[in-house]
């Protein structure tokens, strides 16, 4: 069993590197947001299918069956997943950084739906982009694990953003969600509900249903305010949970055990629309191309660190301080929102060039960045509507020299 948590381990962990950077390289950057935010609504809609699953086989009376089948409701998900990624197209950015432009031009005409016009101008500009801006960054470094942590670096603050995206992942853990999600049922169960195992699973649907507005918000309202109105909010559930916890004994009190329920659905939507979609989206954007896939190696063994910290301290807690532990979440959930507010820049709508120069700017501030466009910024909508203009201007042009020539006035 060991053996096999380690390699599934290793499969989870590659994956949680190489499923957000591979959707933000891919995606255009009017849906980025969205997209790479889908990563962690599949995520929920594992973790609901779990609960279904656990739920269904916790009257069996062999323990050993119960947990081999849910272990092997796995394979059901994974082998397709393993067999779909052979079928995906390399990333744009990826041959950019292997000098391989009839390999970018190919897979953003394939992602665009314009493999019958691989130098269509949307193509082309996008191509451009990403030309001048690996020339600059070859200039300020090769990309090693060294210049990750440079203090003197030449980049674009590359030291800042490393720091920025370990922070995000590591504060994304410790909102306190996984809290609920792994122990959930022995929380719930001390605090005298008669079935928490259908608790995890009103939870589990909470989560899915609340990431489908997630995805929206992430384009609707950007990153920065989601994640700080969101961490605000869970700060005060989590403190409506714990104060309720510790002050009336649940088990003794019915309202202490609904109060606690609702306590932790409110924190739980509230993690669904913001960090638990935007924490992995902010590791897509942030970081340099030469740079990319280790510094969000880094943020996402942040991650798994702080999971692995959640796993291990809260049966002590639960035993030692119990529902108090919940004023420790929302003591992180308040300093991942303040470091938010300082360092983390806007980037709704802007490509990863842009969102690169962005950094550039020693005088520009976090709180600042909304406001900020790019020189020459042209939005895709504008884009695509000059493109069609000039389309169908060409197309009435053939027709008018058509008739001419035919004599037809």
């Amino acid at each position: 069993m060991m053996i096999g948590r380690l390699i599934a381990g290793l499969g989870v962990g590659a994956l949680s590197i190489g499923v957000p950077m591979f959707q933000s390289e891919c995606a255009p950057r009017e849906i980025r947001g969205a997209v790479v935010s889908s990563y962690q609504l599949m995520i929920c809609f594992g973790i609901l299918i779990s609960n279904i699953v656990n739920y269904g086989v916790r009257e069996i009376e062999d323990n050993d069956a119960s947990w081999r089948i849910v272990i092997a409701i796995e394979m059901a998900f994974s082998i397709p997943l393993g067999l779909g990624v052979l079928a995906c197209p390399e990333s744009p950015r990826w041959l950019a950084m292997r000098e391989d432009w009839d390999g970018v031009r190919t897979s953003l005409a394939r992602l665009r739906g314009m493999m019958s016009d691989v130098k269509n101008p949307l193509v082309e500009d996008n191509i451009q982009e990403m030309r001048i801006l690996l020339e600059e960054e070859r200039k300020v470094g090769q990309g090693s694990w060294l210049e990750c942590f440079g203090v003197r670096n030449k980049g674009p603050k590359v030291l800042y953003r490393t720091l920025l995206g370990m922070a995000v992942q590591f504060f994304q853990q410790w909102t306190g969600a996984n809290y609920f999600f792994y122990y959930g049922a022995t929380i719930f169960e001390s605090a005298g509900i008669d079935d928490p195992i259908l608790v995890q699973l009103i939870l589990g649907a909470i989560n899915v249903g609340m990431t489908f507005f997630g995805i929206y918000s992430a384009e609707k309202f950007g990153r920065r305010w989601p994640l700080i109105i969101g961490g605000l909010w869970q700060t005060a559930w989590l403190l409506i949970f714990a104060s309720v916890g510790t002050a009336i004994d649940p088990e003794g009190s019915s309202t202490s055990g609904i109060v606690m329920i609702v306590s932790a659905c409110m924190f739980i939507a509230s993690f669904a629309v913001s960090w638990g979609p935007l924490g992995w989206v902010v590791v897509g954007e942030v970081f340099p191309l030469r740079t990319r896939a280790k510094q969000a190696s880094l943020a996402t063994a942040s991650n798994w660190l702080a999971n692995f910290l959640i796993s291990f301290l809260t049966p002590f807690a639960d035993a030692g301080i119990s529902y108090a532990f919940g004023y420790v979440f929302a003591g992180m959930n308040l300093i991942g929102t303040i470091i938010v507010y300082f360092f983390l820049y806007e980037s709704k709508t802007l490509s990863l060039e842009h969102i690169d120069m962005m950094y550039c700017l020693p005088d520009l501030k976090a709180w600042e960045s909304a406001k900020w466009t790019p020189p020459g910024y042209v939005s895709r909508e504008k884009k695509d509507e000059s493109y069609f203009e000039e389309m169908t201007a060409g197309k009435d042009a053939e027709k008018v020299v058509v008739h001419s020539d035919s004599g037809v006035e």
